[in-house]
């Protein structure tokens, strides 16, 4: 199993000692965030996108780019791109100077997204959510792949004869699909045989579980090997300790104030508690031995070959304790028990530049990076 750490750059004051950072100081945090990340051996780092308070996190390929320049391994990733509100011709220019800049590292989850309220700041209903991702996506694939593009549809003006500039670094930048609620999303991967990563967030195994399988059938049905099916899933929130009952003390207080907030609540969690959320939910709160006994029950029912965990909302000594701790304590384990070809090849590489970190390397040799086909 390959690993990402993944942040949405929710900026609240510390739900146990009341520390609040400014918005300087979270984007530091994040920075710091990734490049331990990569010290420790994760495979990558992703930022999701919101627009709207508490989350500071509307403009991924700026985030990125900047975590790109300070570190020069890991894979970036984007948890989610909203595909459904942004303008495909921008989101081509600015995640190919991403790829460019990040030396090939870049990886693109497209989604609706889970915030209803960036649909009126972009001037569509929600109601038009679907249909939108779907035009939008076609446009970007358009884009990316072909030049002289001449193009009509409902959610931007026309397009006649136009090449998007610079064009990605990759011969094709990889695109997940991600999925959290409707066959919609499962149904656009397994059409093009892309990847899927399911949120695994809010609700029980068996609600993501139903869309993978959807996912699994429509391959075949498109004629797509489903054995080959490439899938990734979140986690919920982190916390380890050495018991149970520790972690469960321990980490309360965030999993209260978090499921008190607006963005919370739209999601309907069903479940009562945190120790409900333990018992039938994807939160990984526990030792190292239950957190490593539940993630291979759900690799069981998903198949996943990618994980992405956060710990969002801890204070900085606990981040940097819990990803420690998932780093050496659960990643060699399932690393050893699920291996997984995802990743197995380096990204694109680059010539040294300027721009990139004092500790990159003076000079790179070129290498394909794969493409992802199931």
């Amino acid at each position: 199993m390959k690993f990402a750490l993944f942040s949405l750059m929710m900026n609240l004051p510390n739900a146990v000692t009341g520390e609040a950072l400014t918005t300087q100081q979270k984007f530091h945090n994040i920075l710091e965030q990734a490049k331990l990340a990569e010290r420790l051996g994760f495979d990558a780092y992703g930022i999701g996108e919101r627009h709207g308070a508490p989350f500071l996190s509307s403009s991924p390929p700026v985030v990125l780019t900047a975590i790109a320049a300070a570190t020069t391994r890991i894979r970036l990733l984007t948890t989610v791109t909203v595909l459904s509100i942004l303008d495909p011709v921008r989101v081509a220019e600015d995640y190919a100077t991403l790829d460019q800049l990040s030396g090939g590292r870049l990886e693109m989850i497209i989604g609706k997204g889970n915030d209803p309220r960036h649909y009126p700041l972009f001037g569509i209903s929600e109601e038009e959510q679907w249909d939108s991702l779907d035009e939008r996506y076609h446009l970007l694939k358009q884009l990316w792949s072909e030049e002289n593009v001449t193009w009509q549809g409902t959610y931007r003006p026309p397009l006649e004869g136009v090449t998007t500039w610079p064009r990605p670094l990759q011969q094709s930048i990889p695109i997940w699909h991600g999925s959290a609620s409707s066959t919609v999303s499962t149904e656009l991967a397994a059409k093009y045989g892309e990847p899927l990563f399911t949120s695994n967030s809010f609700h029980p195994q068996a609600k993501y579980k139903a869309l993978i399988d959807h996912y699994r059938e429509r391959l075949d049905y498109y004629g797509h090997d489903p054995q080959q099916a490439v899938i990734g899933s979140g986690a919920g929130s982190l916390y380890l300790a050495d018991t149970g009952e520790e972690a469960i003390r321990r980490y309360k207080p965030y999993y209260e104030a978090f499921h008190a907030t607006a963005a919370a609540q739209h999601n309907q969690s069903p479940f009562t508690d945190l120790e409900d959320n333990i018992a039938r939910g994807p939160v990984l709160i526990g030792s190292p031995e239950q957190v490593i006994e539940k993630i291979l029950d759900y690799h069981a029912a998903y198949g996943h070959q990618v994980l992405s965990i956060s710990v969002d909302g801890l204070t900085h000594s606990e981040q940097l304790e819990q990803v420690e701790h998932f780093a050496k304590e659960v990643a060699p384990v399932l690393r050893r028990e699920l291996p997984s070809s995802v990743w197995n090849e380096p990204p694109v590489l680059t010539q040294h530049s300027s721009f990139l970190s004092s500790n990159a390397t003076d000079s790179w040799p070129t290498a394909i990076s794969p493409i992802f086909q199931v």
